[in-house]
């Protein structure tokens, strides 16, 4: 069975958690324009580059999407130092696991499949119970933190157990940036990547941002915000994400059910989120750009019926523009988004 940390427990017995003290005098909070412009600052720390950064990551999607088997898996490459999602090289450390809505038998099972033949990594700590944030639950965090120097991320699935009660009168907006906030404190001091499973709303949106469940306050307090939706086509899922040191864009992912696992596929995720047709065309043409239905059709051995709809298709989805009586990929060789 998995004990939680010593310190987890502890902390239950406090009322109020000690504020934060300084780490080392190295948070400076104000500059003249000539001294902010001199400073150099250290390069963001990446628990996995690219996509997941110092500071607070709100990792969201619908139930049964497989968040925590994503979150299980990244908390598991991160303590071995392996690869992120079959691909990412990362840079070991400590992870902390906060699986809150899970068991230590569900754990071990799930660690065991995602595991294989792989030893289970000493630097991965996982417990099932941890007091809310604002009630001790900052503060055992704090500790295991500094029980571990080499510490790069923690993982809490799900924000919804540890977030709180909102303050009498707040607004439901003050209460989301709030709630986040207690971990953004955490994460700015120790300069650590503290991942929020969380879950979005019922009705979908064109913006992935707003679909994210409760309020604004909650990814306009956090540095990152991570979707992860179904996907048809070739992929299983699609993961969304911008931030603040985070390049807003999308990455598709097959779920392999024998291992647990989540792989990061190759190329633009449109690619692999539409069908096998639209993906035939979308290589050919940007391998030809200002190819005709008829050239596609002749080169791809496709009917040319089906290839001069499918166009007319893409190109009212922008996934293809018209040029010249052909067609061109969007953004590249001058093709107009």
């Amino acid at each position: 069975m998995i004990e939680a940390p010593s310190e987890l427990h502890a902390a239950q017995a406090v009322a109020e958690p000690r504020p934060l003290q300084p780490a080392q005098q190295r948070i400076r909070t104000a500059w003249t324009a000539d001294e902010l412009m001199a400073t150099e600052f250290p390069e963001p720390r990446w628990a996995v580059p690219g996509i997941i950064s110092e500071g607070v990551n709100l990792l969201c999607g619908p139930p049964k999407v497989g968040k925590s088997w994503l979150s299980l898996g990244l908390a598991l490459s991160v303590a071995s130092g392996g690869r992120a999602m079959e691909r990412v090289p990362v840079d070991g450390g400590a992870v902390l696991y906060l699986a809150l809505e899970d068991t230590a038998r569900r754990l071990q099972t799930r660690m065991r499949k995602m595991l294989g033949t792989n030893p289970a990594p000493s630097t991965l700590t996982l417990a099932t119970s941890c007091p809310t944030l604002p009630q001790g639950g900052s503060e055992a965090i704090a500790q295991w933190i500094e029980r571990n120097s080499n510490a790069r991320m923690v993982v809490i699935d799900v924000f919804a157990k540890m977030r709180g009660l909102s303050a009498p009168g707040m607004s439901a907006y003050d209460a989301g940036y709030a709630a986040v906030g207690h971990a953004k404190r955490i994460a700015d001091h120790y300069g650590i990547a503290v991942v929020l499973v969380h879950h979005v709303r019922k009705a979908g949106s064109d913006d992935f941002l707003a679909e994210v469940s409760g309020t604004n306050g909650l990814a306009g307090a956090a540095d990152a915000t991570l979707v992860l939706k179904r996907a048809r086509g070739q992929a299983d899922g699609v993961l969304h994400v911008t931030g603040r040191d985070v390049d807003e864009t999308e990455y598709a992912l097959r779920f392999e059910a024998e291992t647990g696992a989540w792989h990061l596929l190759d190329g633009p995720a449109e690619e692999h989120t539409i069908g096998d047709t639209r993906v035939t065309i979308l290589h050919h043409v940007r391998a030809n750009p200002g190819a005709k239905p008829k050239q596609i059709a002749e080169d791809t051995g496709l009917e040319p019926t089906l290839v001069r709809q499918t166009c007319s298709r893409m190109a009212n989805d922008v996934q293809l523009v018209r040029k010249s009586g052909g067609y061109e990929v969007p953004g590249e060789n001058g093709g107009q988004a």
